[in-house]
């Protein structure tokens, strides 16, 4: 193996994890706020958490690039005032990752919340529990499955996302080059065993996280 494509591994994966952590926290809270707001501020705002779903990956790269590239909506105030280009770097990678991944992370927790007996949240109430109090010591635990089951799907939506990092962070080797790009490039310049060797990468992993990820739940079950 060589450095470069152990940086692509790495690479792939750190943007996977940290954006899975952020959309779990980022989810969890949103879910929080909008059970608590109107019905007309929680259609809308669901209607944009879920409008990646409805948009193939190189159409929402090119809404990304309008909002954060150097004379995008964002990315101009970042670049003039901060010197930050997000265009082009490994967080490109991460924030796309993060809205892919974002409608079903959302989801999952908010079928487990919706399928919990709203007679735990008056009891917690009724002893005085604070709403974060509520969240963190009665809603959380009692919905454990449901984002477990969310951060494997973000995670492996995350690991094989390519047309929106591509149109964001580009295809930049040893810098924003993750293993579905790299699958790509080898494949198109006819490099099969590169692209074979990713492609075994990206399995293992990917069958590693599923094993882990019954073992869990089947624990789980176990002990009810």
């Amino acid at each position: 193996m060589t450095s470069l494509n152990l940086n692509i591994i790495l690479l792939t994966l750190k943007i996977a994890i940290i954006s899975t952590l952020i959309v779990t926290i980022v989810s969890i809270l949103l879910v929080w706020l909008l059970e608590r707001a109107n019905s007309k501020v929680k259609s809308i705002s669901e209607m944009f958490i879920n409008f990646s779903l409805f948009l193939s990956p190189s159409v929402l790269g090119y809404i990304l690039i309008l909002i954060l590239g150097k004379r995008g909506i964002i990315g101009a105030i970042l670049y003039k005032y901060f010197n930050i280009s997000v265009i082009f770097s490994w967080w490109a990678g991460i924030i796309t990752a993060f809205m892919v991944s974002l409608p079903l992370m959302y989801n999952s927790v908010k079928t487990g919340i919706a399928s919990l007996n709203p007679v735990y949240f008056e009891a917690g109430r009724e002893c005085g529990a604070s709403e974060l109090q509520i969240l963190r010591l009665i809603t959380l635990p009692l919905i454990k499955k449901n984002i477990l089951a969310g951060m494997v799907l973000s995670f492996g939506r995350a690991m094989g996302e390519f047309g929106a990092t591509l149109m964001l962070a580009g295809n930049i080797p040893g810098k924003t080059q993750t293993i579905s790009m790299a699958i790509y490039s080898a494949s198109e310049s006819g490099d099969t065993q590169t692209a074979n060797f990713f492609l075994a990468v990206i399995l293992l992993i990917s069958f590693t996280i599923m094993i882990v990820y019954n073992y869990l739940f089947k624990k789980e079950r176990d002990n009810i």
